[in-house]
């Protein structure tokens, strides 16, 4: 959005509420409160609820959406300092509290929460107004001091200067004075050709802290009196305590309580190797009347006898079982996908203190609006009566952002059994998260495709089979229509290849196993099933991949923006450099999620055992506007690492429905050795940023089996990616 923006005022003195032109999909609101006449100047000048002015000249930009890594800390003020014609130095950054009303997600509805790479694309118009209002307010106070109209005063890195006089004046020494001027009536935010901050490479702010160890983490906090909880849990999903026997613990030096809470049984100790001695010692005799006792083998058994039938319909149009009956040529396909755990570098863990009437949250939090009203329901208290303090968190990659807030309620119901005695630090060891349920879910695709005597595609039917990520919570009733949870089909289900006759459906499934949104979520791995297939088909068709996938993309530029772009500067066609007793291939894949397109292409080297080796991965991304490039870059290359975690290594497997993997010594990442050259390219773009933080993913695994079929001629259709027993 751009040009002059009309506001509309009530009661400027006191609150503001200032609604202006819609963002696709919403409404837009910033709440304004002014400083009240009389408020102690030496206290920070609020000029609205993103922006802060203090007399020592810094300028505090309240954020939103968590920092977890993906820069928010850094694009959000951006925005802000942009509008304002701040200086970068000058700018500080601090978490918003928990409030839904000024805080509010707008691609989420009325919900203060990370996720779905929107924190860009809800705040590009939002905080530019923010930015742009405080300034109008600082010039405003700067006139009314000098006696002078307002249009003769200009701003630049943070100082207010009368053109005709020389006068300057810097933010903090205004700041009391503009908090108490009325909102502007008109705000008129900046052409892409004046932008001085959005474009450019600065320095993130979140990165001195976290390399001289100032910055906080839910670990690091300490309250006088607290204690550290560790919960024991069933080893099988859908398991509750039938008895415990706390003797041997209560013995262990520090410990202080050991409580049962529904999830299991809680040790509650003065630190946290006692706590942890203390649940090592314990002895639970468990409930599994109603446990899940499948295992990986059998829930991908249940899942073929499912593909064999039709399913729910998420897409059709002409008649692809007609035209595959009719193809020249027939090709089908299976996918298996298994489960994925997050596996951020910080485990989950959360601090509640609780007094009876109040309750106060410390944590890296992902869902602000969820969490309050979970925790408020345990301890019985409004929402409002519950506050968080959001502080860094160390990854999360979607499992922060539970629906029901597991490992927050955990907390709460803790310190409820406690009743609000000590404050409470809830820790989930490695151990508790990669067993601890909420995967990825496992997936079973099957595809089947004709083509004509010319080579063209003329049928696809895509089957998917898995469990839904938002079924039972209280997102099913906005998400799932007519059966079909979008998060289960999305890429596709949006398919944008020119096909005529194209199915797909979906069959939901219901097995004990908890599951939630993963990095990239649902083209996670529809990415993968078909830009394989698609390579496929381009054998079969005798055609180049680059050439065929560019034939069926010709409505849609974007995808052949960065297809066109990755190809040209992987230099595609052009014979890879030999290597010594390795086969080397080339293989590429573009995908669009979360309104971000991107193309990657992807080199490997194949040993004469089968050992496998991604050389170099070159990625082009459309995200519109480019705010921060390096940012952008940044996040494309931990998406290929994570993405590359996920394809040569990634499974959590169930036997006999217990989970078989621990720590990272079974749930391998991608180690320094493995990660291949990356090379980021962002297309010059005007349109509205979009999200980042997920898209760097979904076509890396896909880029690379393409790359080894090249390499070996082996189709790789199972992941993790396999080439050796």
């Amino acid at each position: 959005m751009k040009g002059l923006i009309a506001m509309s005022l009530e009661n400027p003195q006191r609150r503001v509420f200032l609604q202006a032109a819609a963002l696709a999909g919403g409404g837009f609101v910033i709440g304004i409160a002014p400083r009240e006449a009389g408020a102690a100047d030496a206290a920070p000048a609020v000029l609205n609820p993103f922006v802060r002015v203090n007399a020592d000249n810094t300028v505090t930009v309240i954020v939103k959406h968590v920092e977890m890594g993906q820069g928010t800390y850094t694009g959000m003020p951006t925005l802000v300092a942009e509008e304002m014609d701040a200086d970068w130095a000058q700018i500080r950054v601090e978490g918003a509290p928990a409030d839904a009303k000024l805080y509010n997600n707008l691609a989420f509805g009325p919900m203060q929460g990370t996720g779905g790479s929107t924190a860009m694309a809800n705040s590009w118009t939002q905080l530019r107004m923010a930015g742009a209002a405080a300034r109008a307010m600082l010039v405003a106070a700067a006139a009314e001091k000098w006696k002078v109209p307002a249009d003769s005063i200009a701003v630049s890195n943070g100082v207010l200067t009368h053109r005709a006089t020389g006068r300057r004046l810097g933010f903090g020494a205004l700041a009391a004075d503009a908090a108490r001027q009325p909102l502007p009536a008109d705000i008129r935010l900046k052409e892409p050709k004046d932008f001085k901050l959005i474009g450019k490479r600065l320095a993130r702010k979140d990165g001195r802290d976290k390399t001289n160890g100032s910055a906080k983490f839910t670990s690091d906090v300490k309250l006088p009196g607290m204690l550290t909880a560790l919960v024991a849990h069933p080893p099988r999903f859908g398991a509750t305590v039938k008895s415990f026997n706390a003797s041997k613990t209560i013995m262990v030096k520090g410990v202080v309580e050991v409580v049962r809470i529904p999830s299991g049984v809680a040790v509650l100790a003065r630190d946290f190797w006692s706590a942890k001695q203390g649940r090592d010692a314990l002895l639970v005799e468990w409930d599994e009347s109603a446990a899940n006792r499948l295992g990986s083998t059998e829930i991908l058994d249940q899942y073929r006898a499912l593909a064999a039938k039709p399913g729910a319909v998420a897409r059709s149009e002409g008649n692809a079982a007609d035209a595959l009956a009719g193809a020249a040529k027939r090709i089908d396909a299976a996918y298996e996908f298994p489960f994925l755990a997050h596996a951020p570098m910080e485990p989950m863990d959360c601090v509640v203190k609780f007094d009876g009437d109040r309750c106060e949250v410390w944590s890296g939090e992902q869902f602000q609006t969820v969490d309050q009203a979970a925790i408020a329901g345990v301890l019985g208290l409004k929402p409002e009566q519950v506050s968080i303090n959001m502080l860094y968190a160390g990854g999360s990659f979607g499992r922060r952002a539970n629906p029901v807030a597991d490992f927050s309620v955990e907390a709460a119901q803790i310190a409820k059994a406690i009743r609000g005695q000590s404050p409470v630090k809830l820790v989930w060891t490695r151990e508790d998260d990669m067993r601890g349920g909420y995967y990825r879910p496992l997936y079973l695709h099957t595809l089947s495709a004709g083509l004509d005597a010319g080579g063209n595609i003329t049928a696809w039917q895509h089957r998917i089979v898995g469990q839904s990520i938002v079924a039972g919570t209280a997102f099913e009733g906005m998400l799932v229509k007519d059966g079909i949870d979008p998060t289960s089909v999305e890429g596709a289900s949006t398919l944008p290849y020119a096909i005529p006759n194209l199915l797909v459906d979906l069959h939901t499934t219901k097995i004990g196993v908890p599951v939630l949104w993963w990095r990239s979520v649902g083209s996670t791995h529809t990415a993968f099933s078909t830009e394989t297939f698609l390579d496929e088909l381009a054998a079969a068709a005798g055609r180049d991949p680059l050439e065929f996938r560019r034939a069926l993309l010709a409505k849609h530029p974007r995808h052949l923006g960065v297809l066109n772009l990755a190809a040209e500067k992987a230099g595609w066609g052009k014979p890879l450099a030999n290597i010594r007793d390795q086969a080397r291939g080339r293989g590429l894949a573009v995908h669009e999620s979360f309104h971000t397109f991107v193309a990657q292409v992807a080199e490997v080297s194949v040993g004469k055992d089968g050992a496998l080796k991604v050389d170099r991965v070159v990625c082009a991304v459309d995200c519109g506007v480019a705010v921060n490039p390096d940012v952008i870059r940044a996040q494309m290359e931990g998406a290929i690492g994570f993405g590359l975690s996920a394809a040569l290594h990634g499974a959590i497997t169930l036997k006999d429905g217990v989970v078989e993997q621990s720590n990272f010594h079974n749930y391998a990442p991608l180690r320094i050795n493995e990660m291949p050259r990356v090379e980021v390219y962002i297309v010059d773009s005007s349109e509205q940023p979009t999200g980042v933080g997920e898209p760097g993913l979904p076509p890396v695994a896909p880029a690379v089996a393409n790359a080894i079929h090249a390499a070996t001629g082996k189709r790789l259709r199972n992941l993790p990616l396999r080439l050796t027993a």
